[in-house]
């Protein structure tokens, strides 16, 4: 805002990003997360960020709309064809990547988002101007991967949220976003993780494109249904082949959970999904959360970690047939 404004130099700004990732960094390793992000400091919104890096895209000054509650957003407007004219968040990771020896995840909007929360050209299908985004998205994930950043989660909130109403439609939409979330990743080295991330839905009703989507862990937000969105993987005969991170904390409260009660949200996880493909991580992003409220929740949150794989809390919940006790790098995106 400041910079937007005409108060604060290019320059100064930088020496500001700089502090604030090495502080976002050494606060995540203070705490023991396993996984870590540089903040997104730079991001005003994670649909909007990225529109205004990206050719064929418009964002507005006032153009605002409700999200939920009072949160308020300025979806971008695409008028043309959309392409990525230089790397958009690369060099954040990388100088985050150079601060720290434990993996640094590459923060992206996937390209069905992008299309769902921006305002699109009726002049052509809304696939072919998916297909356009997921092209552009594929550019920014290959930069970070050639830059040796080896985790990269592709947001896809929106997708559940794209289901038409009209069930006829429902199997070519999935069809055409799925190829787009995959074209966003194609073309990585085996050894790169990709990840997602889907907010609050009927999990059931994708499960299946879940599935297509073809990556290494996606996270649900569960912590305020209580676990309900892992019990859509109940109908399975065999466990999914990626891993799963239901979040233990929502990040939409002030409050703060406490240790057991993330213990016992994961103890049903595990009655579902083996113990070994199990991450640990927050609903969502903090940006909502103060500080003083985000630093004792993760504090818990990695507690509840250890204690899972510590197998002191497993009980009842570690079913006969699941794989040795051992939950996953717990996975956060403080402040951002």
């Amino acid at each position: 805002m400041e910079v937007r404004r005409g108060r604060m130099s290019g320059v100064a700004y930088e020496v500001f990003m700089r502090e604030e990732i090495l502080r976002c960094i050494r606060l995540q390793e203070q705490l023991g997360l396993d996984v870590l992000v540089h903040g997104e400091f730079e991001q005003t919104d994670m649909v909007e960020y990225f529109a205004q890096q990206l050719e064929g895209c418009l964002t507005t000054d006032f153009g605002w709309v409700q999200s939920y509650g009072t949160r308020c957003v300025k979806p971008p407007i695409i008028y043309g064809d959309v392409s990525r004219p230089r790397p958009m968040t690369v060099d954040w990771a990388v100088y985050a990547q150079s601060l720290t020896p434990k993996p640094v995840k590459g923060m992206l909007t996937g390209p069905v988002t992008l299309l769902q929360w921006s305002f699109v050209r009726d002049d052509q299908p809304r696939a072919d101007t998916c297909r356009q985004l997921a092209v552009a998205v594929r550019d920014e994930v290959l930069d970070l991967e050639r830059a040796g950043i080896r985790v990269i989660q592709i947001d896809e909130p929106a997708l559940r949220e794209g289901l038409p109403q009209r069930r006829a439609e429902r199997k070519a939409y999935l069809a055409w976003a799925v190829a787009c979330f995959r074209l966003a990743y194609a073309g990585v080295r085996d050894d790169t993780e990709i990840h997602s991330h889907m907010c609050y839905a009927e999990f059931a009703e994708v499960l299946d494109a879940i599935d297509r989507m073809d990556v290494d862990v996606i996270s649900l937000e569960a912590a305020r249904s209580r676990m309900d969105s892992v019990d859509a993987f109940r109908t399975r005969s065999e466990p999914p082949a990626y891993d799963v991170g239901p979040g233990v904390y929502d990040i939409h409260s002030p409050r703060v959970p406490s240790v057991q009660e993330m213990v016992s949200l994961l103890e049903r996880a595990a009655r579902v999904l083996p113990p070994d493909q199990l991450w640990v991580n927050p609903d969502c992003g903090l940006k909502t959360r103060r500080e003083d409220e985000v630093v004792p929740a993760l504090r818990n949150l990695v507690a509840a970690a250890r204690q899972m794989r510590d197998g002191a809390a497993w009980g009842e919940a570690h079913r006969p047939d699941a794989h040795p006790t051992e939950a996953h790098p717990t996975d956060a995106r403080p402040n951002g």
